[in-house]
């Protein structure tokens, strides 16, 4: 990791954080207004960075309108780093089998440029079921689609950090290929969400400078000791990888059962232990979904209880 990384993403010293980011992660399906304002009010009030799920639809469930409208996520996240000028920006994650590597390589690099060496690309498998259906993109069996996933990586490392890119694997074929300019990060910092322990964890140790999951304290802190075993089998260093989270959030309010998505919050106190317990455990960042914070002014009043909190 080069200095100039650590100096702006890095919160680890020999294994402890010094003090975990807090990041707010606007929803893509509502307006670009609304999002906006929380991403301003975020750079404004002290958040550390703003991410950008990749959907083009809601994912289809029982009493899920999935014609609502959904924003795309490398447009908005471009419109917002040259809007808003201080946080970072990243992607939460972009769907590998949405665009071929090569192209993602030239995407990342323009975002760096456009917002100043700002931008975090946040990459993973490809998962939604309906999104490929209605569209006609492969979501091919899980073991194709994680070698798939595992060739990407190896050609953005290529693209975004060397001069000359060669790459001839079973999915991806590049060839004496070029991606100017480069970002201005030096390099510029790939984010892998991932949960499973066998492989993909695996493949975190191997390829990315932050992992990303969902879960509570207790899940987190599992599957960090997991993703420790995997750089300790391949020589990494596993502080060289950043460790962040999310749940979703509430504010003053009952916690209502979202099935399988972990839900934090209710009273003051219960999320201030709770994001102390994160801390504890030695997660780098947090990250906060704004779908159970409220709207509108509701909205800024609870990032800025869960900021008090968290500080």
């Amino acid at each position: 990791m080069d200095a100039s990384r650590a100096a702006r993403y890095s919160t680890r010293s020999h294994g402890i954080v010094a003090v975990m980011r807090l990041s707010i992660w606007p929803g893509a399906g509502q307006p670009y207004d609304a999002i906006l304002e929380t991403a301003r009010h975020g750079e404004e009030t002290g958040w550390d960075a703003v991410y950008i799920a990749d959907h083009f639809m809601p994912n289809a469930g029982p009493g899920v309108d999935v014609r609502r409208p959904v924003l795309e996520a490398t447009a908005l996240v471009a419109a917002l780093g040259a809007a808003v000028p201080r946080v970072r920006i990243g992607t939460l994650v972009l769907g590998n089998t949405y665009r071929h590597p090569a192209v993602v390589a030239n995407l990342a690099a323009t975002l760096d440029r456009i917002t100043g060496g700002r931008f975090v690309l946040g990459v993973g498998a490809g998962w939604q079921v309906n999104e490929h259906e209605q569209y006609g993109i492969e979501l091919p069996p899980t073991k194709q689609l994680l070698d798939r996933f595992v060739e990407a990586l190896q050609v953005l490392h290529g693209l975004l950090r060397s001069p000359v890119t060669n790459f001839d694997g079973a999915y991806y074929r590049i060839t004496e290929a070029v991606n100017e300019p480069k970002p201005v990060q030096e390099p510029l910092p790939i984010l892998i969400g991932a949960k499973g322990e066998k492989r993909m964890l695996g493949v975190v140790a191997r390829y990315a400078d932050l992992w990303n999951a969902w879960g509570t304290p207790e899940l987190i802190a599992h599957k960090m000791k997991v993703l420790d075993d995997h750089c300790a089998r391949i020589g990494r260093d596993p502080s060289e990888i950043d460790r962040t989270a999310q749940a979703l959030t509430v504010v003053d309010a009952e916690v209502p059962d979202m099935g399988d998505r972990p839900v934090i919050g209710g009273s003051r106190a219960r999320l201030a232990d709770t994001i102390a317990e994160y801390q504890a455990i030695g997660l780098d960042e947090l990250i906060v979904p704004d779908a159970l914070l409220g709207t509108g002014a509701d909205r800024l009043r609870a990032m800025d209880t869960i900021l008090s909190l968290a500080r």
